[in-house]
């Protein structure tokens, strides 16, 4: 992404002006448009002009609108952002307050206006524009007869293809029909990576599977490069890791990632951090529960007696329509900022923040242990419990 200008008052008002380089801008520009916000931006309208006799046709003109957004629309495979909204500036082709739909385009300059803009839209501009934020890393994920084909960049996860084929079962006296789909699978996954993955930009590609298919694989890709005396993979063999997973489905990306090796080679890319920060969040709910917490209130209430040492938050919680709820959790953010502590904003297309969402969104790592919070919890559970157990007795009653 590409900053082309920016002017913010001090009381939070005002503009960015953005352009979108690659796909992955469209997600940053996802995340920073919300309802209630203008976008200015090029785009096409179809009008209708009326000749002198009477007859009318029909054109398309290209116009600069700018408009007050209502509707969303992000198409996660095809990196698509769609806009709907009123009209809200004077153009001779379109009416004042006629509803129009944007598609905001790569490569062409939009211009976001916000009523307030937060410390968190301000990092995510700050964090788009930075080239360094781009270290990819490509994971094939497959088991016989299934691979996933991921590209894993600093802000999301995109399967780029998905690959299923019936490979006959080795039986007796037949395995050679196993060995011939098991060929024909191996090279359907191989053309894909060909197809998917850019070596000039990709810094490691992950192998994973279940038991030995990922070494079968590995081999006949090393024999298929020397045989074609494919140069794109001889020259890039070194970036090639094999790792185990329990399965070839997508959510089996989560373990792939945490492997030791595996982070050691993804070191300095966002989605690492984002891994460990889930696995240490994990072992500590396990050895130390009363330093690991999650949920709203109970965070809250840690962040109150300045306990969080390391806040883990969805971006999801940041692209509510409820403002006084996305306020509350940017005054989070900068609390726990203020406090010293490090915060760390999950993106929702990352197996990490799939995981992270399953725990409401946000959790917290604690500087010192609180029982307290513990002990509230329990009290909850007893009184909801009783709650149950009492409305059980009202029933019988009835009976």
């Amino acid at each position: 992404m590409k900053l082309a200008g920016r002017c913010i008052e001090k009381d939070g008002k005002g503009y960015v002006s953005l352009i979108p380089e690659e796909p992955e801008d469209m997600w940053h520009a996802f995340n920073l448009i919300c309802e209630g916000d203008s976008v200015r931006a090029s785009t096409v309208r179809k009008v209708q002009n009326q000749t002198a006799t009477g007859s009318s046709t029909s054109s398309k003109v290209r116009t600069t609108l700018t408009i007050a957004i209502e509707t969303i629309d992000f198409d996660t495979q095809a990196c698509m952002l769609r806009l709907k909204g009123r009209n809200t500036e004077e153009n001779q082709y379109v009416k004042m307050g006629a509803y129009h739909t944007i598609d905001l385009e790569v490569n062409r300059k939009f211009t976001l206006l916000k009523p307030e803009w937060d410390s968190i839209s301000l990092e995510r501009v700050d964090q788009a524009c930075d080239p360094t934020q781009h270290a990819e890393i490509a994971a094939v994920v497959m088991q016989e007869g299934l691979a996933n084909i991921c590209l894993v960049t600093s802000c999301m996860t995109i399967v780029r293809a998905k690959i299923e084929q019936a490979i006959p079962r080795k039986r007796k006296g037949h395995a050679q029909q196993h060995e011939k789909g098991l060929q024909r699978f191996f090279e359907s996954v191989l053309q894909s990576i060909l197809r998917h993955v850019n070596f000039d930009v990709v810094k490691c590609v992950l192998i994973a599977s279940p038991g030995f298919v990922k070494d079968q694989f590995m081999e006949y890709l090393v024999q298929q490069a020397s045989k074609t005396d494919n140069k794109v993979l001889i020259d890039n063999r070194s970036k090639f890791l094999l790792v185990h997973a329990s399965s070839g489905f997508k959510h089996s990306l989560r373990e792939v990632l945490a492997d030791p090796a595996v982070i050691s080679k993804m070191a300095d890319t966002k989605a690492a951090g984002e891994v460990k920060a889930m696995e240490t969040f994990y072992t500590i709910l396990q050895t130390e529960p009363a330093r690991a917490f999650y949920g709203p209130a109970h965070v809250e209430k840690a962040n109150a007696a300045q306990a969080v040492e390391t806040l883990l938050i969805s971006d999801n919680l940041f692209r509510i329509q409820d403002v006084a709820q996305r306020k509350k959790y940017v005054a989070l953010v900068d609390s726990v900022r203020e406090n010293g502590g490090e915060v760390k904003i999950f993106s929702s297309l990352h197996v990490s923040g799939e995981q992270l969402a399953q725990l409401t969104g946000v959790a917290a790592i604690l500087r010192f242990p609180m029982p307290e919070l513990e002990d509230e919890e329990e009290e909850e559970v007893e009184e909801a419990a009783g709650g149950e157990s009492s409305s059980g007795a009202n029933i019988k009653v009835n009976e």
